[in-house]
């Protein structure tokens, strides 16, 4: 029997996290011996790890990440790891550099102390046929330098350079691993602008889809009889899922809602997710006078039975890899707008299952109001989602080809 070591940063409820479990899932068991070490021991998709999968985290705590728990968690997970065999200090020339460089354009201290937590960790023992770092940061740092494997795998899930990511921060991580696999062909080519001599390892792998579970799960009664989104009275409701922090949007979204409303369309928008700027974006609702309208409810466990009853299905993003979201809308048969960027646009086929947009407030609100007018362009894009085949097994069948 192969054994396989997948390594994350943490279990949060996100893109990537769902997109590991269904690859887990995917994997034949009576083939593949699957263990599973998180670097931050935190996170609420703990609690959907198939059981034939060896967590190895001591007590793994199934509470978000985003919360001020999981924040104070995170700094905690930090500072153990800062002074764990005094590693932490070997690393300070590496974290004023990162910095200054950093402080020409944007600081990101997730992204600088990936290392902290990567190199302060402690490694499994075991030796495994394949090793895979599903996340960009301190899972791939981790794995080149710490797990010992006969084959290494990393994969990019996000747009590398607008993410923050530079070969400064990486250091020769990269040069460790054996195959690294972008989710979109844009994600790869954003890659390869920070990594040209990489171009050999290079490999597209699309995200796995449980597509059968998520059409179950949209089906259960799961939405709260008292959750604003049942008891909206608005003719439209839009929905988005996603975290909330910049790379999303809001900041953009909420305006939009502002031009829709002033133009007397009867829309309300509902936000799946949690994130460190919910406290400016409920700031930001207020003043616009949307309290009302725009909703903020939460990171759900179970998104499906949102979406499924959803009128249209946003993505408005500044930058993606690929939108695991977008996917399950897809699925869910949802005509969708999304922004023109990376990622979006290799989900979107403009005029089949949805529309992409350049990103602004004005734009949203135009293309929210001429799709609401057009019932029969709707249900053509909701025809055109529901068809697609998400499964992508010749990806599976790759990543297979490693052994």
């Amino acid at each position: 029997m192969k054994t396989i070591l997948f390594v994350m940063n943490t279990m949060g409820r996100a893109g990537a996290e769902r997109a590991l479990i269904a690859l887990m899932n995917a994997l034949p068991r009576e083939e593949y011996d699957i263990s599973l070490l998180s670097l931050v021991n935190r996170g609420e998709m703990f609690q959907e790890v198939p059981e034939h999968v060896h967590i190895l985290n001591r007590h793994p705590k199934a509470r978000s990440v985003l919360s001020l728990g999981g924040q104070l968690a995170l700094i905690g997970t930090t500072a153990k790891c800062f002074f764990y065999r005094l590693r932490g200090f070997a690393l300070l020339g590496y974290l004023f550099r990162n910095l200054r460089l950093q402080m020409k354009d944007k600081i990101r201290l997730d992204k600088l102390l990936w290392r902290v937590i990567s190199q302060g960790t402690p490694a499994p023992a075991q030796e495994y046929d394949l090793a895979v770092a599903y996340l960009e940061g301190a899972s791939t740092y981790f794995v080149a330098d710490a797990v010992r494997a006969r084959k290494k795998v990393s994969f990019v899930h996000i747009d590398y350079q607008k993410a923050g990511y530079s070969a400064s921060l990486d250091l020769d991580a990269y040069n460790q691993i054996d195959q690294v696999f972008s989710v979109s062909e844009e994600a790869g080519e954003s890659f390869l602008k920070v990594y040209p001599q990489h171009r050999e390892k290079l490999a597209l792998f699309r995200n796995i889809i449980d597509v059968e579970r998520i059409r179950e799960l949209s089906h259960r009664d799961d939405i709260p009889a008292d959750s604003p989104f049942l008891t909206s009275t608005a003719t439209y409701k839009l929905l988005t899922v996603g975290r909330l922090n910049y790379q999303k949007g809001y900041d953009i979204a909420i305006p939009a809602l502002g031009l829709l409303r002033n133009r007397g369309l009867d829309v309300d928008w509902f936000i799946l997710g949690e994130g460190s700027l919910e406290r400016e974006l409920r700031a930001q609702i207020r003043d616009a006078g949307l309290e009302e309208h725009f909703f903020l409810l939460g990171s759900k466990q179970n998104p499906y039975p949102y979406i499924r009853k959803a009128d249209l299905y946003i993505h408005a993003t500044r930058f993606e890899g690929k939108s695991i979201a977008i996917e399950e809308a897809q699925v869910l048969g949802k005509a969708i707008i999304a922004s023109d960027c990376t990622g979006n646009r290799e989900q979107i086929i403009p005029g089949d299952s949805g529309i992409l947009i350049p990103l602004s407030a004005e734009n949203i609100a135009d293309s929210i109001e001429a799709l609401l007018g057009q019932p029969e362009r709707i249900r053509a894009f909701e025809e055109a989602s529901a068809s697609k085949d998400l499964r992508h097994q010749e990806d599976l069948e790759a990543f297979l080809a490693l052994f």
